[in-house]
């Protein structure tokens, strides 16, 4: 685990978009980061409907989702925004 990334601890449904934002620092800058429902539903094998069950969904996987992040922000993974999708 790369220490010089950083998770602040907040999440943001995002429904029109259909996913969740959450923010990496990596160096003081912060890196937008979003997770898809449809990711989500399959990381944690479940349907999400409502938006607490998917907030709490994404908590109880936050570990796996950032080491996923780490990696894609360690591999220079970025879109063409300089934000990360999984």
């Amino acid at each position: 685990m790369n220490q010089s990334i950083q998770f602040p601890d907040s999440a943001e449904w995002q429904a029109e978009q259909q996913r969740v934002h959450f923010p990496a620092q990596l160096m003081g800058g912060l890196i937008p980061c979003y997770i898809s429902r449809h990711r989500l539903e399959r990381l944690a094998g479940l349907s999400l409907v409502r938006e607490d069950d998917i907030l709490r969904a994404f908590d109880s996987l936050r570990f796996d989702i950032e080491e996923m992040v780490e990696k894609l922000i360690e591999e220079q993974e970025f879109g063409e925004d300089g934000a990360i999708y999984l």
